[in-house]
C-alpha cells in the first residue's frame, strides 16, 4: 500500500503540479491523502481540480485555511490581514459545490493504523513542531490509539517518537515550506512506513504563474518559504512562541 500524503499547499499550483507528475513518474500511489490547507493562496480553485480530478482514491482532510474559507464564503466578516485576505481570496475562487466540499472535510482521519489530521488530531490549527516539548505533544495526541499520526499547518517535516506515544510525523509543506531551501515537501507512506520526500520544480517559471492570479499576497507568501527562504529552526521557535507557547490563532 501507497500513499501520499500532501500537505500545505496554498494554491502553490506549480508545486502541486511537480510533485503529481513525480508520483506518475515512479509508481501509481494507492490514495492521496490531503491533510490540510489545499486553499489559501494563489490558485485554490485550480488546486482542488487537479487534486480532484485524480484517479486514485483521495480523502480530503480540512486544514484552518478551509474552515476559513467557508466562513468567507458564507459571508463572515475576514480580517484585512494575509490570513483573512487569503479566506477571502479563496473564497471568491469556488463555487457552492465547493464551498459544500470543503465544509464537509473532517479534521482527522483514520484508517490501516494511522492518524491523518492537519493541526492535530483534536485541533486543526494546532501547532506542533519540531521543537514542541515532549508533554505538550504528549497532550496533543493523547486518546490516539494508533501508533502513527501524521500531519501538517507548520510547514516543517518532522518525525517524532515519544515514550508512550504515538510516533508524530509532519509531512511538510508542498506549496509553502519552511525548510530553509525552495522545494515542495510531502510525504510517502509504504505500507505504513513514512518516507519524508522533497520535489524540486522551475521556480523562476512558478512565481510568474502565481503572481499572473491577482492575489496581492502572493510575495509574502513565497518570500521567507521559496524567494529567500528564512532560517528553519528561526520559524520554529517563532511558532513555539506563538503557542504560547502563544495566544496567536496558529497560522500559517
Amino acid at each position: 500500500m501507497r500513499i501520499a500524503v500532501l500537505a500545505d499547499i496554498h494554491g502553490n499550483l506549480p508545486a502541486l503540479r511537480a510533485v503529481l507528475a513525480e508520483i506518475d513518474a515512479e509508481s501509481p500511489v494507492n490514495a492521496i491523502v490531503v491533510a490540510g490547507d489545499i486553499v489559501g493562496g494563489a490558485l485554490p480553485r485550480e488546486s482542488l481540480e487537479l487534486v480532484g480530478a485524480r484517479p486514485e482514491r483521495v480523502v480530503w482532510i480540512s486544514g484552518n485555511s478551509e474552515r476559513e474559507t467557508v466562513a468567507a464564503w458564507d459571508g463572515a466578516d475576514v480580517d484585512d490581514d494575509e490570513p483573512g485576505r487569503a479566506a477571502a481570496w479563496s473564497a471568491q475562487a469556488i463555487d457552492r459545490v465547493w464551498r459544500d466540499r470543503l465544509a464537509s472535510w473532517p479534521i482527522q482521519a483514520r484508517a490501516d493504523g494511522i492518524c491523518f489530521c492537519h493541526g492535530s488530531p483534536r485541533r486543526d490549527d494546532e501547532i506542533l513542531t519540531r521543537h514542541t516539548p515532549a508533554p505538550a505533544l504528549c497532550e496533543a495526541l493523547a486518546g490516539v490509539s494508533e501508533p502513527l499520526v501524521i500531519g501538517g499547518h507548520t510547514h516543517q517535516q518532522t518525525v517524532r517518537t515519544l515514550p508512550g506515544a504515538p510516533t508524530y510525523v509532519n509531512a511538510g509543506s508542498v506549496g509553502m515550506p519552511y525548510e530553509g531551501r525552495a522545494g515542495a515537501f510531502w510525504l510517502l507512506l509504504e505500507d505504513g512506513t513514512p518516507h519524508l520526500r522533497e520535489t524540486g520544480y522551475d521556480l523562476a517559471a512558478a512565481v510568474p504563474e502565481l503572481r499572473a492570479s491577482g492575489f496581492r499576497d502572493v510575495d509574502s507568501q513565497l518570500e521567507e518559504s521559496l524567494l529567500t527562504p528564512a532560517d528553519p529552526d528561526s520559524v520554529a521557535a517563532f511558532f513555539e512562541q506563538l503557542a504560547g507557547r502563544g495566544s496567536d490563532r496558529g497560522r500559517p
